[in-house]
């Protein structure tokens, strides 16, 4: 039986969901392949998104920042169940990069 890391189910979500994040933010640049630039990576599509007029990409930012906390506290917090907290930001940046579309 293989054992999945916090590594591994970070790069599964990185692979799933930072080429949307980045091209809601127009951002083209390769980032890092680590949980750290994950998380800034949704740090920055939050922050663009929130500072817009638009209603649905408030709502999307709000939803990335969620994201954003889950996944910190995955990464962060050793008492957190990982398991869990990464289903929330998995839930929340689908919300949210839909919610931008």
């Amino acid at each position: 039986m293989t054992v999945q890391t916090r590594t591994d189910t970070f790069a599964a979500l990185r692979d799933c969901f930072a080429t949307d994040l980045a091209a809601l933010i127009g951002d083209q640049a390769q980032h890092d392949s680590t949980p750290n630039a994950f998380i800034d990576l949704v740090e920055d599509a939050r922050d663009v998104l929130g500072s817009s007029s638009i209603g649905p990409w408030q709502d999307a930012s709000e939803d990335l920042a969620r994201a954003a906390r889950h996944l910190t506290d995955a990464l962060t917090d050793p008492g957190a169940d990982e398991p869990e907290l990464l289903a929330r930001a998995r839930i929340h940046l689908r919300d949210g990069i839909a919610t931008a579309s």
